[in-house]
C-alpha cells in the first residue's frame, strides 16, 4: 500500500504571517495548510515554517520584534496608515 499523505501543518484557511498577522500580500504565507516555500514576511522578516511551527517559537519572534519597535523588514511596503493593533488582530487565536 502505498504511504498515507502527510496532514497539512496547518488550517486549510490560514493566509496571515503567524508572527505580525500581516496579510496583504499577493502570495500568502500559509496556503491549504501549508507553508508557502520562500515567501518571506516584509513587515517582520518571518519566514513560514522556520519559526512559526510552535506557540513558543512564535512568542519568542514576536515578543523579540515587537520589543524592537516592530520594525518592517521591508519599509518600503509599510503602508502608510499601517495600524500595528488592527495587524495583530489578524494572527489566529492558535499562534498568539
Amino acid at each position: 500500500m502505498p504511504p498515507e499523505p502527510a496532514s497539512a501543518p496547518g488550517p486549510e484557511w490560514e493566509s496571515a504571517c503567524r508572527v505580525c498577522g500581516h496579510d496583504d500580500d499577493p502570495e500568502p504565507f500559509w496556503e491549504g495548510g501549508w507553508p508557502n516555500e520562500g515567501a518571506i514576511c516584509p513587515c517582520c522578516g518571518n519566514e513560514p515554517s522556520m519559526n512559526d511551527v510552535s506557540v513558543i517559537g512564535l512568542r519568542e519572534k514576536r515578543g523579540h520584534w515587537l520589543g524592537q519597535g516592530a520594525p518592517w523588514d521591508s519599509p518600503s511596503s509599510r503602508p502608510k496608515d499601517w495600524d500595528i493593533l488592527e495587524q495583530v488582530k489578524r494572527i489566529p487565536a492558535e499562534w498568539r
